[in-house]
């Protein structure tokens, strides 16, 4: 489960005005003793005020039934819901908390906005899925902290990609499942892959990247864990096969592809200002939907990308040929060997220098080579006669 920081729950703490929330429950408070209030408790028969908020703390506490805590309590106590609701609901602001009703022993009624509809067609409420993820990765510190060790905080990456994450908070603003509309939302969720039979999140603690199809609907959904794996897997996509291409508009703008093992690395470049790239769904995970907007935007060239190892040597060397029988010329660019394109932008700065070196220098794998060769590839006679020696390509 991703983890709430420390820090935020501090903020909320801090910030979130308990005397205001107390007020919105009907509670008359008036002055206590110095800077206390006190007013009659909403969890008891209280006759005589007993209910004490020190508003210099952000605390409450009955005098008369022993209710106590912060903010992040008063709403667990008063709106039925678990610690994460609470904070959600926090977050949420006051106008979710607003409310005269007694305090609730467990609540069914979502207070939250659900973020989906139950009528919207499969691909409207996977791309609402989406939606909400990405509003959630704006709004987290966690998540944005992984972009940034990733040397991917780049100020317009996350709106044009649509980045996301999954912390197990849409289950908390479906309705519940013993509600029609709650067992219905849910059952068509788990057909899209989005919750597993279990109730959770197939996503939960990962960042989100979608991947589109030609009409611009989600057709696949990719889940990179934020923080330590626990034994899980670190890499995910949604359950049946793949769909979609990622970053087409690459097809649309470029005869040359730059094309990654992973959606990470394709995110590095682009982050590097290297936009004409797209990923592939692992080292074998080149569709037939990837080749088809190839020949169909008239791509010319691709430099592939994989990670240096011997799957990713063994699968660019596949590719290559395969893309060659389609008349498109093949590069390998050659990272240093067991790294991938993030890790090598990572230790090799600035990013858009160190893998501009490595794409200058791609050696040559297959397909006919153009009268016409861009500047930055290697001369024609060089790539003719060079093989790929395994060696660590030079860096600036």
């Amino acid at each position: 489960m991703a983890r709430i920081p420390t820090d935020e729950l501090e903020r909320l703490k801090k910030e979130t005005d308990l005397a205001a929330l107390v007020r919105s429950r009907g509670v008359e408070l008036r002055k206590h003793g110095g800077s206390d209030l006190i007013g009659r408790c909403v969890f008891h028969d209280d006759h005589e005020p007993s209910l004490v908020v020190t508003p210099d703390k952000n605390l409450f506490h009955c005098l008369g039934c022993g209710a106590a805590g912060s903010v992040i309590d008063w709403v667990m106590q008063t709106e039925g819901v678990s610690f994460r609701h609470a904070v959600e609901l926090l977050r949420e602001g006051a106008s979710s908390l607003a409310a005269s009703d007694p305090p609730r022993k467990r609540t069914t009624v979502r207070r939250l906005p659900c973020p989906v509809e139950l009528d919207a067609a499969n691909a409207e409420l996977l791309g609402q899925v989406v939606s909400y993820y990405h509003e959630t990765l704006k709004g987290d510190a966690a998540g944005l902290a992984f972009l940034e060790r990733r040397g991917l905080a780049h100020p317009g990456v996350v709106d044009r990609f649509s980045l996301g994450l999954a912390n197990r908070t849409l289950g908390l603003r479906l309705p519940e499942k013993s509600r029609k509309a709650g067992a219905e939302l849910r059952r068509r969720l788990q057909a899209l892959g989005v919750i597993r039979s279990s109730g959770h999140e197939h996503l939960n603690g990962c960042l989100t990247i979608p991947v589109l199809d030609e009409a611009g609907r989600v057709g696949e959904v990719y889940g990179r864990r934020v923080s330590d794996h626990d034994g899980r897997p670190g890499h995910l996509y949604l359950p049946g096969p793949h769909r979609g291409v990622f970053n087409l508009d690459a097809f649309r703008e470029s005869k040359e592809i730059i094309l990654c093992e992973a959606l990470l690395d394709a995110l590095t470049f682009w982050v590097a200002g290297f936009p004409n790239v797209t990923s592939s769904f692992g080292t074998n995970g080149f569709t037939d939907e990837m080749l088809e907007a190839m020949k169909a935007y008239g791509t010319e060239r691709v430099l592939i990308a994989f990670d240096r190892d011997e799957s990713g040597d063994r699968a660019a060397a596949k590719l290559g040929g395969r893309l060659a029988a389609e008349g498109i010329t093949t590069f390998r660019v050659l990272f240093p060997r067991g790294m991938d394109a993030n890790a090598y932008a990572m230790k090799v700065m600035p990013a858009s220098q160190s893998l501009a070196v490595l794409l200058r220098s791609a050696e040559y794998l297959a397909g006919p080579l153009p009268t016409n060769r861009p500047a930055n590839h290697p001369p024609e006679k060089a790539a003719k006669e060079r093989k790929i020696t395994g060696e660590r390509p030079s860096t600036p």
